[in-house]
């Protein structure tokens, strides 16, 4: 296994939506040391790693404007050291898979509090939290079945609905909705 080194700056880039979350976030992100900027869109995100690409991101998965990993794919491409962890409500197996391949070194579920998302983006474990001992219900491995296969049709709908054998209609619906417990 690739063990990545730390960028020797601590620049860090926080794209979300939930301003609140991104407000909160960015001052425990200050108190560990780090020079925070801030986005809440793709577009936002994607110029701010242009402008300097950071040492570090967090980034959420679904913005309002797009989708997150377009952030990530931007830092890989100006900063291949850089060191991303990507945040989501919507976590799937899939996304994970592609956060992954874009540059991402880790993906993380909301809520997730600043000693996770800090643990994440220094490699520190035991900081991480704890991987539960429940294994997943048989609605949540279909959910992630379908949203592996969402991943391989490149994300079109149509496709996917005919692989699976399903109603457009029916996979919009479930692709709309949060995943199972």
């Amino acid at each position: 296994m690739n063990i990545m080194t730390q960028p020797t700056d601590k620049t860090l880039l926080l794209v979300d939506d939930d301003k609140p979350f991104l407000t909160r976030l960015g001052r425990a992100m200050e108190t560990r040391g780090f020079v925070v900027r801030m986005a809440d869109t793709v577009a936002e995100g994607i110029a701010e790693v242009r402008k300097e690409a950071p040492g570090y991101a967090v980034v959420d998965l679904r913005l309002a404007d797009g989708n997150g990993l377009d952030v990530i794919e931007a830092l890989h491409a100006s900063r291949p050291e850089a060191r991303a962890v990507v945040l989501t409500g919507y976590g799937n197996i899939a996304t994970a898979v592609t956060a992954v391949k874009l540059g991402a070194i880790d993906y993380l579920a909301k809520p997730a509090d600043a000693d996770a998302v800090y643990g994440a983006l220094t490699g520190d474990t035991d900081a991480r939290t704890a991987l539960p001992d429940n294994p997943m219900s048989a609605d949540r491995v279909r959910w992630e079945h379908i949203q592996r296969v969402f991943e391989l049709c490149s994300r079109n709908v149509s496709e996917t609905a005919r692989r699976l054998n399903m109603h457009r209609r029916t996979l919009q619906r479930i692709l709309a909705k949060r995943a199972p417990k």
